[in-house]
C-alpha cells in the first residue's frame, strides 16, 4: 500500500515538474520573441518599408505571412526548427507593426504613447499570470467561446481595412483588449494544468495575444491621447 502511495505521489512530483518546465520555456522563449519583433519594428520605421503595405495590398501580405508562418511553426513544433521559426514570425510581426509604430512616433507624445502600451500590456500579461495560479476552476470551457469571438474580431478587423471607420476601430480595439487578455488567461492556465505540453505552440499562443493587446492599446491610445504639433 505505501508503495503504491509513493509511486502515485512520484507520478504527481512528475507531473507538476513537468508543467513547471513548460511554463519555464515558455517564458524564456516568449521573452526571446520580444527581441526580434524590437528588430523587426525598429527596421520598419527606419527603412519605411511597409509604408506601401496600406489597405488590401497591406491585408493580404499580412494574412499571407501570418498564417504561413504559424502553419510552418505548428509543423515543426517538436523539431530543432521550431524556434528559430518562431523567432522569424516574431521578426515579421515586429515589421508589420511598423506601420503603425511610424504613425504613432508622429504624434509629438509619440515615444510616450508608446511606453505606455508597452507598460500597459505587461501589466495585463502579469495581472492574467497571476490569475492562472491562484484560480482553480477548469477554464478549458473558454476555448470556443474566445475562438469565436477572435474569429468574430477579425472580420470586423478586414472590413474596417477598407471601411476605415474610427468609431470601428475603437470598438474593434477596446473588443480585442478583453478577448486577448482572457486568451493570455486561457493559455497559461492550460500549461498550469498540464493541457499544454508545447512550450512552442504555447509561446505562439501567448505572443499573438499579448501583440493584439498591445496593437489594440497603442491604437485607443493614438485616437485620444495623440498630441499634434
Amino acid at each position: 500500500m505505501n508503495d503504491k502511495v509513493q509511486t502515485l505521489d512520484y507520478g504527481f512530483e512528475t507531473s507538476v515538474a513537468q508543467r513547471n518546465q513548460v511554463l519555464r520555456n515558455t517564458y524564456w522563449l516568449l521573452a526571446l520573441s520580444l527581441l526580434p519583433t524590437v528588430l523587426g519594428a525598429w527596421l520598419g520605421v527606419a527603412t519605411g518599408i511597409t509604408k506601401a503595405l496600406s489597405g488590401g495590398v497591406g491585408l493580404v501580405v499580412f494574412l499571407g505571412g501570418a498564417f504561413g508562418f504559424m502553419y510552418a511553426i505548428e509543423k515543426t513544433k517538436n523539431s530543432a526548427a521550431g524556434v528559430p521559426i518562431l523567432l522569424g514570425f516574431t521578426f515579421f510581426m515586429g515589421l508589420m507593426l511598423s506601420r503603425m509604430i511610424a504613425m504613432v512616433l508622429g504624434f509629438k507624445n509619440g515615444s510616450d504613447l508608446i511606453m505606455t502600451a508597452f507598460g500597459g500590456t505587461a501589466g495585463v500579461f502579469f495581472l492574467m499570470a497571476s490569475l492562472s495560479t491562484v484560480i482553480k476552476r477548469d477554464l478549458s470551457g473558454m476555448g470556443k467561446w474566445l475562438t469565436v469571438g477572435a474569429v468574430v474580431l477579425m472580420v470586423g478587423a478586414v472590413i474596417n481595412v477598407f471601411v476605415a471607420s474610427s468609431t470601428g476601430m475603437i470598438v474593434i480595439s477596446m473588443l480585442a483588449i478583453g478577448i486577448f487578455s482572457a486568451f493570455i488567461l486561457y493559455d497559461l492556465k492550460r500549461i498550469v494544468d498540464g493541457g499544454e505540453t508545447n512550450y512552442i505552440s504555447a509561446t505562439l499562443g501567448l505572443y499573438l495575444s499579448l501583440f493584439n493587446v498591445f496593437q489594440s492599446l497603442l491604437a485607443l491610445l493614438g485616437i485620444f491621447g495623440g498630441e499634434r504639433d
